[in-house]
């Protein structure tokens, strides 16, 4: 039986990321980045598409796991009637190889031990040729990719798997150290596996400290951790952020919404420096800008919603016909259509991230200036056109009321940096084009019958995106239509305490109907305009609840199931994991506010 999404913790190196289940199993890694292909797909199938297993030989009692304070480390500590051993699992950052680092730990007692290592690379598909390297490593070849295994402990093969018995007693330690090259190069050199992982530690450590945590706010450690994942998501090399580690956890158990988030969306990367900014992470917001400039470079009419982790336009789709998917979810796909469609809402929530980044202390770059001011003569002229919206329907597209309200946000924050910084630009045109936007939006985009803004121009549904008007400054948060949308939102679009994105609709999306999960980032949100309304307890209440649906070392998905109580979608999901970390800060920033202390400025400026 598949493990739950959530009994998965995530590892990661600055290139790529793992997941590592609560039985031992690392059951997902695609090397030598995100986005390539999984020499482990377990996830998506079966043990035979690929994994790597560390855990006693025998039955286990008890499983209790945490990440060493402040790191991406992972300690597992398995209870057996013998005794009790703890695995240790890091990634060390990158050094040319990519390093995986195993570590079991005798505690207590003497424990029989049992390895498995299952190696398929192309997602599954290709069974590797193993054999013995000169220094004794054991040596998998498949085309493009080499992987070297080091233990000490003895290794057979068995009907194309790995396998190793060993046993463990207290105070012992017995490593395993798995690296990539490529195979046209030699083999990844050894390393200390013990001091690796000190090594890897001191890495997230180093990074943690320069983070600003209100201690005296809500759940520091959970900020801590959501930021530790929004930094693990990050493509070092690029500053590129990926939206999840995985592709194809459904949004619906048994269902074919399955897609690979595995990219850099404009949005969710400007959402996710927003976070980072508000916690003086100013590092990120640089090298994200300079990967935006690369990425969007050229015509304005290139500029696509999402990008490979280096700025690569093309992220076709297809799908993989050999993997069953996570519980039977089929199709599994690789790539994602999204990035041909129209999503005007990324013109906006890119402004927004580099005005948040400028109002901290980012400082203004002549050559990114001249590359937005190009981005916005092009949405000057195309604003008024259908798109596919926050949501990516691939249905018709639509006048989607989000998608326009971020366009006002893209010319608001304009005008305001211009005028706050002296930047040049043609202002009173950038005015004007923002006048008119929201003056179309409240004609076009409320129902005054509900008393509720709509999901698009004309039309019926609601749409939780909509919680970000008072949030980025469209209208107050006690604005009678803001509030009408909230109790409309509360009424129609709740579940169990938490928000769904919309209620599905084949000819909105293009696809069969289906159900899905309550949406995380949306809950995030109605806490957030729940603070900015004066509704404290209720918004704290929120921010509850996020925590508690997190898994035990602090990770959430992008959606969780409320009649199966289980988190569904890609995981660990950044939206929801920024969304957390938005709301917590407002939170915090009261708490100060009352505490006579000077709170840290809203990124946002909003």
């Amino acid at each position: 039986m598949a493990l739950r999404i959530e009994d998965y913790a995530l590892l990661a190196d600055g290139h790529t990321g793992a997941l590592v289940g609560r039985d031992g199993s690392i059951d997902w890694l695609c090397l030598p980045r995100f986005d390539s292909a999984a020499c482990f797909a377990a996830l998506l199938g079966t043990p035979e598409h690929g994994r790597w297993r560390i855990a006693p030989a025998g039955e286990v009692l008890r499983v209790r796991r945490r990440y060493r304070p402040g790191t991406m480390v992972l300690e597992t500590e398995f209870e057996t009637a013998e005794g009790v051993v703890a695995l240790i699992d890091g990634m060390p950052v990158r050094n040319g190889a990519a390093d995986l680092v195993r570590l079991v730990e005798g505690r207590r007692g003497r424990v029989a031990m049992a390895m498995e290592l299952v190696l398929r690379f192309d997602y599954g598909a290709l069974v590797p040729w193993v054999h013995r390297g000169p220094d004794g490593a054991l040596l998998a070849i498949c085309g493009p990719d080499q992987v070297a295994l080091r233990t000490p402990v003895p290794l057979h093969g068995e009907a194309c798997r790995t396998l190793g018995d060993f046993t463990v007693a207290a105070g012992e330690t017995v490593p395993f150290h798995l690296v990539w090259t490529p195979s046209h190069q030699p083999p990844g050199p050894p390393v200390d596996a013990a001091a690796a992982i000190a090594a890897t530690e001191h890495h997230w450590q180093d990074w943690l400290a320069g983070a600003r945590v209100v201690e005296d706010g809500p759940h520091p450690e959970m900020v801590r951790r959501s930021l530790l994942v929004l930094k693990a998501l990050t493509y070092a090399p690029t500053g590129g952020i990926a939206a999840a580690l995985t592709t194809s956890l459904p949004e619906a158990l048994g269902g074919e919404r399955n897609w690979d988030y595995r990219f850099c969306w404009l949005r969710d990367a400007a959402l996710t420096l927003n976070a980072l900014v508000s916690a003086g992470h100013l590092g990120e917001a640089e090298a994200w800008r300079r990967w935006l400039m690369r990425a969007v470079a050229g015509n304005p009419e290139q500029v696509r919603p999402l990008y490979g982790l280096a700025g690569e336009h093309r992220t076709p789709e297809m799908i993989l016909p050999w993997l069953p998917g996570y519980e039977g979810s089929a199709p599994v796909r690789i790539g994602n259509e999204a990035g041909a469609q129209m999503q005007l809402d990324v013109y906006g929530e890119v402004m927004d991230a580099f005005f948040a980044a400028r109002r901290i202390g980012l400082r203004p770059d002549r050559t990114g200036w001249a590359m937005a001011r190009s981005m916005l003569e092009h949405l000057a002229r195309i604003w008024r056109e259908p798109d596919e919206g926050i949501w990516e329907v691939r249905g018709p597209r639509r006048h989607f009321v989000h998608s326009k309200v971020m366009v006002w946000v893209a010319f608001d924050r304009a005008v305001r940096a211009a005028e706050a910084d002296g930047l040049e630009g043609p202002v009173e045109s950038w005015r004007q084009v923002r006048d008119a936007v929201f003056a179309e939006v409240c004609a076009q985009g409320f129902d005054a019958g509900r008393g509720a803004f709509t999901q698009s121009y004309g039309a019926q549904h609601l749409d939780a995106s909509l919680l970000r008007m008072p949030l980025v400054g469209f209208l107050p948060a006690d604005d009678p239509r803001v509030q009408g949308t909230v109790r409309a939102i509360e009424r129609e679009l709740m579940e169990g305490g938490l928000v769904l994105r919309y209620r599905p609709d084949p000819v909105v999306e293009g696809l069969p109907p289906q159900p899905e999960g309550t949406f995380l980032a949306c809950t995030a949100w109605l806490g957030e305009v729940y603070a900015l309304q004066g509704r404290w307890a209720e918004a704290e209440a929120v921010l509850d609840r996020l925590v508690a649906i997190a898994n035990d070392v602090g990770l959430l998905a992008e959606e969780y199931d409320v009649p199966h109580g289980r988190q569904v979608g890609n995981f660990p999901q950044a939206f929801s994991h920024l969304g957390l970390v938005g709301l917590a800060m407002a939170l915090a920033r009261r708490r100060m506010r009352e505490a006579g202390a000077a709170p840290p400025a809203r990124p946002e400026a909003r």
